[in-house]
């Protein structure tokens, strides 16, 4: 089983257009369609620690005892775009989870001009091989894809595509009430 979820998070990396970290074609990715899976506290499975390089050159490492919001975006990405301006409102809303990014099939000169362009306060991971470490829990399926970790560490929710503030509202307070 850990085998198939390496297997498939290998996919999602390398099944978008263009190769290794260049800006492939916004209309060739893969997206969900925004549809949440969320977990019950016996099903979940432990999110890796996620340390590393940022858009803006810190090293930052997310505290594991605390909800998290990890979106998983590119800046050619046109739902991810979309979804920007919500994930950033959401960020200063919830000032007691922890929101960051992690950059995926990309490069960075693009996306620090999307950072900028969008004035996202939370970190952005730029190393994509973060997502990997998701094997054996909800792995990001698509581009863009969002995960809520719980307080123990855990992968809780998988949102497979664009969020709604309607949705992730749902998802975060159903997250933060379990715990």
């Amino acid at each position: 089983m850990k085998f198939l979820s390496i297997l498939f998070a290998s996919i999602l990396l390398t099944s978008c257009a263009g190769g290794g970290l260049s800006t492939p074609n916004e209309n060739a990715f893969i997206s969900g369609s925004g549809i949440a899976t969320y977990l019950d506290e016996s099903d979940r499975g432990p999110a890796p620690k996620i340390s590393g390089q940022t858009l803006t050159q810190d090293f930052v490492s997310l505290d594991s005892k605390k909800v998290s919001v990890i979106n998983v975006w590119a800046s050619w990405c046109a739902p991810c775009r979309a979804e920007a301006p919500v994930l950033q409102e959401f960020s200063i809303n919830y000032p007691e989870v922890q929101f960051a990014g992690i950059l995926t099939r990309d490069n960075i000169s693009s996306a620090q001009a999307f950072y900028e362009s969008f004035n996202l306060t939370y970190p952005t991971f730029t190393d994509d091989s973060l997502l990997l470490g998701f094997g054996g829990s909800l792995i990001p399926n698509a581009i863009p894809t969002t995960l809520i970790i719980d307080k123990q560490g855990r992968v809780a929710v998988r949102i497979s595509g664009e969020v709604t503030v309607a949705g992730l509202k749902k998802m975060l307070e159903k997250v933060l009430s379990d715990d």
